[in-house]
């Protein structure tokens, strides 16, 4: 895999925020494997398409063809922007670059901070956390 992060991330986990992919440069299972990453991912990402144009968007869906030559994504614009269809074999690299509002959001890592709080005799609530 030659996807690259300076996020501070480990290694077994090279999708996430920063991360970027040079999909010509990496097998086919591993591009499957990247549009996969990028449709869970829950931020913007920056997909470089084989024309040089750059696209930032949130990927919501995906269409998996017989092939990845048949196989096209499903992204909405950033700043309220249209929806597109691009086939996957327009797009030259992937990038994760916006904040993943989900990262570290896990049920147990709530109610570890929730139990921490309750321990060292602070409030503790159930209030949904500011997003940026």
């Amino acid at each position: 895999m030659t996807a690259t992060a300076d996020n501070g991330h480990s290694a077994a986990h090279p999708f996430a925020q920063g991360a970027a992919i040079d999909l010509a440069a990496v097998p086919e299972s591993e591009r499957k494997r990247a549009f996969d990453e990028a449709f869970e991912y829950r931020g913007d990402i920056t997909l470089t398409l084989t024309d040089g144009s750059r696209v930032e968007c949130y990927l919501f869906d995906r269409r998996i063809g017989a092939t990845l030559a048949d196989s096209f994504v499903r992204v909405m614009e950033s700043g309220g922007g249209e929806k597109r269809s691009i086939p996957y074999k327009q797009i030259a690299r992937l990038e994760f670059t916006g904040k993943d509002t989900a990262a570290g959001k896990t049920w147990e890592n709530w109610v570890r901070r929730y139990v921490e709080k309750r321990l060292a005799g602070e409030q503790a609530n159930i209030d949904a956390e500011v997003l940026d």
